[in-house]
């Protein structure tokens, strides 16, 4: 059995390719190989659950695969619900990256081309066709589909770029780190929340009592407990893992709220660092709303 995505430390991009023959798929493949991704062609269906267990083993090693799976597998083909269905029912996620063309433009590529359709037993027309027929449920589930008929090799390139690229995508989350006081109410937008009022509290250091967490002293005194550093990476390693999920789902931004008592101290300065760790790899900006509240 393929062991669940939630059985394993490292999320795993796993995108299908598929669509109509002379459409794109070959070349939908090289771009993805650059993008970093573990190519594979002409994969049987019957072949991607135990493949896609091989993936999840490799301790995150290969935690990106696009596969190209089309007609050309001809019998092998008709078992490819089978084996999506598998993984649905394991939990292991994939995507559908559906190519197509309009019908003279696939004639005129396979005509220049001189290659054979996989339906060759019919005309050029008929096998073309049949294939969409064939392939309309696929499409149907299909995550993205493209139209390759009017795109470049270029401007095919910069699509699946911008779908699929994990630094693109990352840079085009926004994540919005706020830091709040219990005391004035939860902030209405956020997402997550963190509740930090268990760390040792500045607000009881007389000397510290005026001052916030942009300042140094505060800094210094919450960062001298270990208990600060410890639950710090726990939250990072916690984001780090989640928020990969929340891309590929689709969200375009995400409010983690960082709260204290009074949001004056040790929200500011778990957030600020936060802020400081996530803005290596996401777009991130901080607000600290309760920060001048008495």
């Amino acid at each position: 059995m393929v062991p669940s995505l939630k059985e394993n430390a490292h999320p795993i991009e796993f995108v299908l390719i598929t669509g109509l023959s002379g459409a794109g798929k070959s070349h939908a493949l090289n771009c993805f190989e650059d993008m970093g991704y573990f190519c594979v062609d002409n994969l049987p269906p019957t072949f991607i659950p135990k493949f896609a267990e091989l993936c999840s083993q490799s301790e995150g090693k290969v935690n990106k695969v696009a596969l190209v799976c089309d007609m050309r597998g001809g019998a092998f083909f008709d078992h490819l619900f089978d084996a999506l269905q598998e993984l649905e029912g394991i939990g292991f996620d994939y995507q559908i990256l559906f190519l197509e063309a309009e019908d003279d433009i696939l004639i005129r590529r396979f005509k220049e081309t001189r290659r054979r359709h996989p339906l060759s037993n019919v005309s050029l027309p008929e096998a073309i066709k049949k294939e969409r027929e064939a392939l309309a449920e696929l499409r149907g589930k299909a995550n993205h589909t493209i139209d390759t008929s009017r795109l470049t090799p270029r401007e095919l390139k910069e699509t699946l770029n911008r779908l699929y690229s994990s630094h693109q995508r990352e840079r085009n989350m926004l994540i919005h780190i706020v830091s709040f006081g219990f005391k004035y109410g939860l902030p209405p937008d956020a997402d997550l929340v963190f509740d930090v009022r268990f760390l040792p509290n500045p607000h009881y250091v007389e000397h510290l009592r005026p001052l916030t967490g942009n300042d140094e002293p505060v800094k210094e005194y919450l960062w001298r407990w270990m208990v600060t550093h410890k639950f710090f990476q726990k939250l990072q390693d916690l984001l780090l893992f989640s928020i990969p999920y929340y891309i590929r789902e689709g969200k375009p931004h995400l409010v983690v709220a960082v709260g204290c008592t009074g949001g004056k101290h040790r929200s500011v300065v778990l957030a600020n660092e936060l802020a400081r760790v996530m803005s290596e790899r996401y777009t991130v900006d901080v607000e600290h709303r309760d920060v001048h509240k008495v």
